[in-house]
């Protein structure tokens, strides 16, 4: 796994609750598996999303 020993990898782990602390790890995992899951699926879904702002017909003044 990228060449990551299980020491490294502890040390890493300790590095980010350190910095995020304990309480908001549940929430960084649900927010990269939730991006994560929305990669793949529009990676699988060929349909295009129009994101162009609709033009209106009235006159600015």
């Amino acid at each position: 796994m990228f060449g990551l020993g299980l020491p490294e990898l502890l040390v890493i782990l300790v590095i980010v609750v350190l910095l995020f602390g304990a309480g908001k790890l549940p929430q960084i995992g649900a927010g990269l598996g939730e991006g994560i899951r929305n990669f793949k699926k529009s990676m699988k879904d060929k349909n295009e999303v129009d994101v162009t702002p609709a033009k209106t017909d009235e006159p600015k003044k």
